[in-house]
């Protein structure tokens, strides 16, 4: 028996003797790879951190936006190539498919399962950050965007040349541009100019064969893919051109809210009939939550609506009083701003902080768990009465609903791999954050989540039910990416619900454009089986 034993513990250990050299070996020529494709001009070296670099650490963690993928116990990538230049891009391409390594693609950092920067398989970080210039042209109406910029800094260069332009992005100014323009990108002016990729004209991109390409070259069907069919299955985008819009130089912001007590059930019962038919200048976010009564310390259910209207408070009150009376806005309630100070409210800031702050990379940082629905017909009453009991029951999971209609209603869902498009209300995210760290923490406020999810399964929508892409949910489906037909269908899970009937001409571009399958993470384009 104890010959049996060490017998055992030898080859365990030969094992990972030979595993940890095979990955030493890995990681050194891949390495030389990287320095022999750097140029005169641009070296890669300085652009490289290893983790016997003594900022590898830093580097990695400064774009973790969720502290679930900041453990001891998180899969490490070999390297971090923190590219300065498009040539680096092309090297991280090129060795990468040379030495068989998963390639994780980061921008901002806030993929919300991590797969920007996780993996199970040996990989390595392209991590974006550096190339984040933004290059706006007034009198063109259109603005170059990097990648790496982040939604803050984009706000902040388009408000440097003009006080009646903008660009409808995000509420949250660190989210990188990579990710959430090539997922869709929406954000409070969607009713009235649509989303991100709604408004987007070109784009820089490198292919898997490590070719610079703009829009002329890369066709239009590959770049009809990287405007919301998430580019990291495609190549990775360097830069996207974007139409400016016209913003006034006064908007108007308000938050009110209401509690169980205070009427709820009936406000957010006619908020649901018509915030998708309101003038395409108002959008009215509803979020729900639960909360402590100032009376007896009991929970209650309180519904906050936040807005943004493109005009004055004097409009924005006749409309309120004429549609959506039932809110009881009142002149004191409204706030009348600019564009890009209107950005702070958002993220709970004063709209006097000074606008620099929107260069601040920094965000706060916590553990949380997101998942997304899609809602087509309004809730019972007595639908809202039994979600609100749930929610209680819960506690602390919330849902944000943002309106539709506008805009989005006249888009073809067909012209971007976005679908949801006309005859939708409103989206819901599902939303809770917690602070305390370890599984058994995670598995817990997770768990919640997932059951108001299901809960809400009669009242969201069905066959398939819908999913947005960039509110990355894992529990959609994983894609293992091992062979051909496998993947296929893994694919087709999550991919029908995020894409709809668009699912399958990205199935065919991705074939097309990257046989090999080199581009894929977990809710990866698969290639088609056949």
């Amino acid at each position: 028996m104890r010959s049996t034993t060490f017998s055992l513990l030898s080859i365990i250990l030969l094992l990972s003797i030979s595993w940890n050299a095979n990955s030493e070996s890995v990681h050194e020529t891949f390495l030389q790879c990287l320095l022999s494709h750097s140029h005169r001009g641009n070296p890669i070296s300085n652009a490289i951190f290893s983790p016997q670099n003594l900022s590898y650490s830093t580097v990695l963690q400064s774009y973790i936006r969720n502290l679930r993928f900041n453990t001891t116990s998180t899969p490490k990538p070999l390297l971090i190539l923190t590219a300065k230049h498009e040539s680096h891009v092309q090297a991280a391409i090129i060795c990468g498919r040379k030495h068989a390594l998963q390639m994780k693609i980061r921008s901002g950092g806030h993929d919300y399962e991590g797969i920007s920067y996780v993996s199970n398989f040996p990989f390595f970080i392209l991590d974006m950050f550096e190339l984040r210039s933004v290059d706006v042209d007034i009198e063109s109406e259109s603005a170059w965007v990097q990648t790496g910029a982040i939604l803050g800094e984009v706000y902040y260069r388009i408000a440097e040349k003009s006080k009646t332009h903008g660009f409808p992005a995000g509420v949250c100014p660190t989210v990188g541009v990579g990710g959430h323009f090539s997922g869709g990108g929406y954000g409070n002016m969607m009713r009235k100019y649509g989303l991100s990729v709604d408004n987007i004209i070109d784009a820089k991109m490198v292919d898997v064969n490590g070719r610079l390409l703009d829009r002329k070259s890369m066709g239009e069907d590959l770049f009809w893919a990287i405007k919301g069919g998430g580019g990291a299955s495609f190549g990775v985008v360097i830069a996207y051109k974007i139409n400016l819009v016209h913003v006034p130089e006064i908007v108007t912001i308000f938050r009110v809210e209401r509690t169980l007590e205070q009427n709820a059930t009936t406000i957010v019962d006619h908020w649901q009939h018509i915030a998708d038919k309101l003038p395409e200048d108002l959008f009215i976010r509803l979020i729900v939550d639960v909360v402590n009564t100032t009376q007896n310390g009991e929970k209650t259910v309180r519904a906050t609506f936040m807005a943004f209207f493109l005009g004055g408070s004097e409009r924005l009150l006749s409309i309120m009083n004429e549609s959506f009376a039932e809110l009881g806005l009142a002149q004191s309630d409204c706030i009348e701003t600019s564009w890009l100070q209107s950005v702070f409210f958002w993220t709970d800031l004063s709209i006097d902080t000074p606008t620099d702050v929107l260069l601040d990379r920094t965000p706060a940082l916590i553990y949380l768990k997101r998942k997304s629905d899609y809602v087509n017909e309004p809730i019972p009453k007595e639908g809202l009465e039994r979600i609100w009991k749930r929610m209680i029951e819960l506690e602390s999971p919330r849902m944000l609903f943002n309106p539709y209609g506008g805009k989005m209603a006249e888009i073809p869902s067909t012209e971007t791999p976005f679908p949801h498009r006309a005859g939708n209300l409103w989206k819901i995210q599902y939303s809770t954050n917690w602070n305390e760290a370890g599984t058994e923490a995670a598995n817990h406020y997770i768990d919640l989540t997932r059951k108001l999810y299901n809960f809400m399964t009669p009242f969201v929508s069905k066959n398939p039910r819908q999913a947005f892409l960039n509110y990355r949910d894992l529990d959609l489906g994983i894609n293992h990416n091992s062979d051909l037909k496998a993947s296929y269908l893994e694919g087709r899970v999550y991919g029908i619900k995020y894409f709809k009937g668009n699912f399958n001409r990205l199935v065919k571009i991705k074939t097309k454009v990257d046989p090999e399958n080199f581009f894929r993470n977990e809710q990866s384009i698969p290639l088609f089986p056949y």
